[in-house]
């Protein structure tokens, strides 16, 4: 399940996309426009910003703004930052131990097939889809 945190960072950069063309985005104009918590955003924006998907400017005129074009953002890229995992069962995650029933295992296929088709849906759609 993608939580809040994944949800939010899509809609803060979708209203960002819609709205620097006037310059930096105030993250206190987002927080309202989209009516979310501006102390969560908080949280949020940080890992944006150290992995350069936005760039942040303090001060007077400052806030945010893209450093890509809306459709050079996978949505799974966004996605992988903000959640700990998208895969759809524990023993799928890089960081699983080696499952001792792997070779027996009649529904791991399943599972990999479900997880693929997951991550290629959130990688071919972005931002500028969404827009």
């Amino acid at each position: 399940m993608i939580s809040t945190r994944g949800r939010y960072a899509i809609r803060v950069m979708l209203d960002i996309a819609n709205n620097q063309s006037e310059g930096y985005v105030p993250m206190s104009e987002v927080a309202k426009r989209q009516g979310l918590s501006l102390k969560y955003l908080e949280q949020i924006l940080p890992v944006l910003t150290q992995n350069g998907l936005l760039k942040g400017v303090k001060g007077k005129g400052g806030g945010y703004c893209l450093t890509r074009e809306p459709g050079e953002y996978p949505i799974g890229e966004i996605l992988r930052l903000t959640e700990k995992s998208l895969t759809t069962v524990s023993c799928l995650s890089e960081d699983a131990p080696e499952c001792e029933r792997r070779s027996e295992c009649k529904t791991f296929e399943f599972w990999k097939g479900l997880d693929d088709l997951v991550n290629d849906y959130i990688d071919s759609r972005t931002l500028g889809d969404l827009l």
